[in-house]
């Protein structure tokens, strides 16, 4: 198991310390002040604490549940088709969550508890005596995590409060209001740039999983793409390009060796959250979460199928006849009882759990291929060149997946491009399919201005382009947290 999931009975501790899942950002104050204050003594303690931001991406309001219904469901990629999959689910997929939808508060919550426990680190190791390179690694590596976390709720709900400090007790919280979304941005940016310098490019295999120096620029690089900034986002993303020999990044050679638990952590992975099966519950929840209601064993043969995140006939028809990373993506139909069911479901995270939502399944969060089609991206937006380096990025991607190559001077219309909107076409098209079922979509639709137009007609409305504040947070706070317009 990688070491950053061990977590020691020090680093529960820790996890007690801090006000958790079940209240909001207000109450993360340590339950013993005292405690806490005394608790962070050595570089033991300060891995441990590092280790308890980490472990904040599993939880159910982040990459274990929460990201994936944003970025997915909410699109146009994936739908729920049975009601009993649940309410808040359907609620999102089909544009009716308001202000108490239980999707609003976990993602919220379990946010600032992340970011909490990032500040805990950048705040408390200061004073510990130990290595100064580890300990400015450390840092880096909090900071990369809270501009992660920060970038998801940014983008999520607009104006957030900016938390850059532990919060000690409960009063602090009533003294956090919305920042502008610009200054949540200018932070992310902030912590990115200093998160790249102490990070190395690679760790040894005991410490798989952890943020690197390509995480924090390829991240960069999005941030820059997500605020139109073409000319920042190339620099960065051909940055990572240009470091991909001492990153050891690549393209794999075939679509199936990029998932599942037997591929995780490989060549084109720049970072991912890390679940392991049979470890105190820090399986991924994936496999049953993708399985179809009423599947029964077909699809998953542990535990319940949930049926929770079922790809569209829209998202089957994207994929071109011989695109060879269909067949590793989705399926169309299962076998039951000697019965073929029609029916669409997701592929990426199969496998056998070793129990009911535990699998070894982990969630990638930027990988290579995404790197080369925004990097494609910013150049097309900075100048449209015929043939030229944006198109071999996208071909590099089309060419694995065994298609031919778009040209300016195709004879076949299908693969021609003339324009600069032509190719801005091709390259949302090919991070459809490519990045599929990986939570980008949606994110995609938002920063691309695409979202209103492609999801009318599932009955999104103008203000629905972000997320209502959690109610819970009004409430608590009237006055100072305000509800986004529309809801």
């Amino acid at each position: 198991m990688n070491n950053i999931l061990k977590y020691s009975s020090l680093c529960a501790l820790i996890v007690a310390l801090m006000s958790a899942c079940n209240s909001d950002f207000l109450d993360l104050a340590p339950i013993s002040q005292e405690n806490s204050t005394n608790f962070y003594k050595t570089a033991s303690d300060m891995e441990n604490a590092l280790t308890a931001v980490y472990g904040s991406l599993q939880y159910g309001g982040t990459y274990y549940s929460s990201m994936h219904v944003i970025g997915e469901l909410r699109s146009d990629n994936t739908e729920i088709t049975n009601p009993n999959a649940g309410a808040n689910l359907q609620a999102v997929d089909d544009f009716t969550n308001d202000a108490v939808n239980s999707i609003s508060s976990t993602t919220w919550n379990a946010h600032y508890q992340g970011i909490q426990a990032a500040n805990i680190v950048i705040d408390k190791i200061v004073e510990v005596s130990m290595d100064e390179t580890l300990k400015a690694r450390y840092v880096a590596e909090a900071k990369f995590l809270r501009a992660l976390l920060y970038f998801n709720l940014v983008r999520i709900y607009g104006d957030v409060p900016l938390v850059l400090q532990i919060i000690t007790n409960p009063e602090q919280g009533y003294d956090f209001t919305r920042n502008p979304a610009e200054e949540v941005y200018r932070q992310i940016i902030a912590d990115l740039t200093a998160a790249e310098i102490d990070l190395p490019y690679t760790y040894g295999s005991a410490e798989a999983g952890r943020a690197t120096k390509g995480a924090a620029m390829a991240l960069l690089g999005k941030v820059y793409l997500t605020r139109k900034d073409w000319e920042a986002a190339s620099q960065k993303l051909k940055e990572v390009i240009d470091a991909s020999g001492q990153a050891g990044y690549r393209l794999m050679d075939s679509y199936g060796d990029i998932f599942g638990a037997n591929n995780e952590n490989n060549a084109e992975s720049i970072f991912e959250v890390q679940f392991s099966s049979s470890s105190n519950g820090e399986g991924s929840p994936f496999t049953n979460q993708f399985a179809p209601i009423g599947s029964g064993g077909a699809v998953v043969s542990v535990g319940n199928p949930l049926g929770q995140n079922i790809p569209t006939s829209d998202m089957d028809a994207a994929y071109a006849e011989n695109d060879l990373r269909k067949e590793y993506s989705m399926a169309t139909s299962y076998q039951l009882n000697g019965n073929e069911v029609i029916h669409n479901y997701i592929l990426k995270y199969s496998g056998t759990p070793a129990a009911y939502l535990d699998s070894d399944n982990n969630w990638i969060v930027l990988r290579y291929a995404d790197v080369l089609l925004m990097y494609a991206e910013a150049l097309n937006e900075i100048s449209f060149q015929p043939d030229g380096e944006a198109f071999a990025l996208l071909n590099q991607i089309r060419s694995r997946a065994g298609l031919p190559e778009m040209t300016s001077s195709a004879s076949d219309p299908e693969y021609l491009i003339t324009s600069q909107q032509e190719f801005r076409d091709a390259v949302a098209k090919e991070r459809r399919v490519e990045l599929a079922f990986e939570g980008h979509r949606w994110f995609d639709l938002i920063r691309t201005d695409e979202a209103l137009s492609v999801l009318s007609d599932k009955g999104m409305q103008s203000h629905h382009v972000l997320f209502p504040v959690p109610q819970s947070q009004i409430d608590i706070n009237p006055g100072v947290i305000a509800q986004n317009p529309g809801y």
